[in-house]
Parts: structure tokens; sequence; C-alpha cells
């Protein structure tokens, strides 16, 4: 390979570092079985689920063995505080699918996160592949800023009560509806998002520059139903759903038809999301 071709990888790995290193902690890529055992306890406390969590050991072995990507990142004291696992799509696709990314609590805030998905990043470009896909509920604020903003991904898709139930700590007994985003590594949006320099929507700017409220978020802090006509469309999410599952789960519902009825309607009709204002607004725009 050559000098040239490497550049991509060897940026990627440098950023990654830089990013570990800011967090506070060492990421690197898991096979043995102590500490894929790690990997599951860390899962089953960020879900509250220790007598069925999301993956088992077996498939976290299998997986390894076959040659896809189960990372983990380790405070100075070797304590597993944060941890990704992704498998790859059939072969013509060119991705790797990150199924699933947790953060222990006690780390939250510590852009954890941030340097599994950039460590996952120079893993991936390092094995020649593109892209890396995942979903997330897009009720959950924080992570349409981490996602949409943070790392550069792009929705593809929406995808309602993708898993079925899921009755943990995390998601209660909401419907689990999914965003599928593709994170294409060698994107210059990507590349400069991974080094620190975002762009985010600024909704008051779009607004007077004559977006739509297609959701909008009323006194009570419900959705409020409003107009589908825009070029720009802005869609509310709630402050904090985790929250509102626990204490109202009504109002919780409520928030996941509106948001899912609008997204699914707009982005049925040709338009895109093309980015998440953290005061907690996703910016749809048409195809023009």
């Amino acid at each position: 390979m050559t000098k040239l071709a490497l550049a991509p990888q060897l940026d990627a790995a440098r950023v990654a570092e830089a990013a570990a290193s800011a967090a506070g902690v060492d990421v690197r890529e898991l096979s043995g079985l102590p500490e894929l055992e790690q990997v599951l306890d860390l899962y089953a406390r960020v879900w509250g689920r220790n007598d069925n969590p999301p993956l088992t050991l077996e498939l976290l072995r299998a997986f390894t063995k076959a040659g896809n990507y189960v990372g983990g990142a380790f405070t100075a004291d070797g304590r597993l505080v944060g941890a990704c696992v992704g498998f790859f799509h059939a072969p013509a696709d060119d991705a790797l699918h990150s199924h699933i990314a947790g953060v222990d609590r006690t780390m939250v805030g510590r852009h954890v996160g941030f340097a599994l998905k950039l460590h996952q990043r120079a893993w991936a470009l390092e094995r020649d592949i593109s892209e890396i896909a995942w979903t997330f509920d897009p009720l959950v604020s924080r992570n349409a800023y981490f996602n949409l903003v943070k790392l550069a991904a792009r929705p593809a898709e929406y995808l309602p009560n993708f898993y079925g139930p899921l009755t943990d700590t995390i998601n209660g007994s909401d419907e689990s509806d999914r965003l599928l985003v593709r994170w294409r590594l060698r994107d210059p949006a990507v590349e400069r998002a991974c080094s620190g320099d975002r762009t985010s929507e600024a909704v008051d700017d779009e607004l007077r520059a004559g977006a739509v409220t297609a959701v909008g978020l009323g006194a009570d802090g419900g959705p409020v139903a409003g107009r589908l006509d825009g070029a720009v469309s802005l869609v509310a999410v709630p402050r904090d759903i985790s929250l509102l599952r626990s204490t109202d789960p009504e109002l919780a519902h409520r928030w996941r038809t509106a948001v899912r009825d609008v997204l699914s309607e707009l982005l049925a009709d040709g338009a895109r999301i093309t980015g998440f204002d953290r005061s907690g607004w996703y910016v749809v725009r048409r195809q023009l």
C-alpha cells in the first residue's frame, strides 16, 4: 500500500489516540474470555439487564473469532468503562454494523463514547472498510447530537419498533423505534468532526430563513403537531425521554407516535435529516 493510501488510516489512528487520551482511557480491541466477560457485565449494568444481558459470551467470542469488532475503553487502573461491538454487513456492502455501545454511568460526559467510536473508525479504515452503520433511538436528544453532530453520521432510514419490546432501564416499556445512520468514514465532514471541527444546525437561523415547525414542544412538555409543507422542517424531541418513560409513560408514548409519524412521512416524501440542534430539534430538508 502506498504512503498516500495509508494517509487516511494513519490520520484516523492519530485522532483516535488523541480522543482516548483526552478521555483518560486506553481503547483497544478485545478477544480474550475474561475481557469479554467484563463487556457483558458492563452492558448488564448499563441496561439494567442482569438476568438477560443484551449479548451472550458465546456470541461475543464467535464475533471476535470471525474477525468482527469488539473494542473496550479502560481506565488507568484497568477498569472497563466502555465497550462497542460491531459485525460485518454482507461482503458487497463494504460496511460494518455497529450493533451496541455502552459507557459506564460513572463516566458519562467524559467523552469515552467518542473515543470508542474513533477507535472503531480507525480499526475499520485499517481493513479498508468505508462505512459504519448503526441505529439509535431518535427520541434521545443527547444521542442524536452525538451521532449527527459530534460524529457527522447521516440518517438513512426510520425503523418503527425495530427490535420489538425491550424491557430494561433505558427503554422502559416503550416501542423500540430506531433511526439508522451511516457513517461514511472518508467523508470530509466526518474527518472534520473527528478532529473536533463540528457544525451544528441553528434552529433560530432556520426559523428566520422560513423553516416550519413540524413537531413543536408544548407548554405541558408534550408534542404539538405542526406543518409538513416547508422546504425545511423542524422536529422537536423531549428534553429527557428517559425521565418521561419512568414518570409519565403515556406522555413518552405520545412523543414516540408524534415523532415517528412526522419523520416517517417526511422521509418517505424524499426529505432528509441534515442535522440536529443541541436544544432538541431535528432539521429536515426536502430535496431540491
